[in-house]
């Protein structure tokens, strides 16, 4: 989705009829925030009420950043679907914990753990032409949440 040098990158990792995966990377912040909402935005405005935010790559959120994923929420929620948050870093999770966003956002700890939480008829296969592990995670969420 997004091209060039950005403060902020969005890439279309599956979209599926009602669900996408997005990988977010960068920094959510007031430089960002219209970008975000416009991308992701569109993304749900495209049918797709379940959406998946891949955050592993995201360095910084702020007050506004998080606003942004509150507003993500609510439109997923008007469309009777969820944001769904995965990979979250200690900096984001953070954020959300000492705003007690925490409560109202759905936190996973994998991508796989997020789809799961989609209505099993709409979830799209995951990983994208990979398998999946007896826990869930797949390779790369593996890979990622390794110590």
């Amino acid at each position: 989705m997004s091209q060039g040098r950005r403060h902020l990158t969005i890439t279309t990792v599956v979209d599926a009829d009602a669900c996408a995966v997005l990988r977010v990377a960068g920094e959510l912040d007031v430089h960002a925030e219209r970008q975000f909402l416009d991308e992701a935005g569109a993304v749900i405005a495209a049918g797709h009420r379940f959406l998946v935010l891949d955050l592993t790559a995201l360095r910084f959120c702020d007050s506004r950043g998080l606003n942004c994923l509150l507003a993500l929420e609510w439109l997923c929620r008007r469309m009777n679907g969820r944001l769904l948050l995965a990979s979250l870093g200690v900096r984001v999770l953070h954020v959300l914990v000492v705003t007690r966003a925490v409560d109202a956002l759905a936190c996973f700890p994998t991508v796989g753990h997020a789809l799961a939480a989609v209505p099993e008829e709409i979830r799209p296969a995951w990983p994208p032409g990979g398998t999946v592990a007896a826990d869930g995670a797949d390779s790369a969420d593996r890979d990622r949440t390794a110590p």
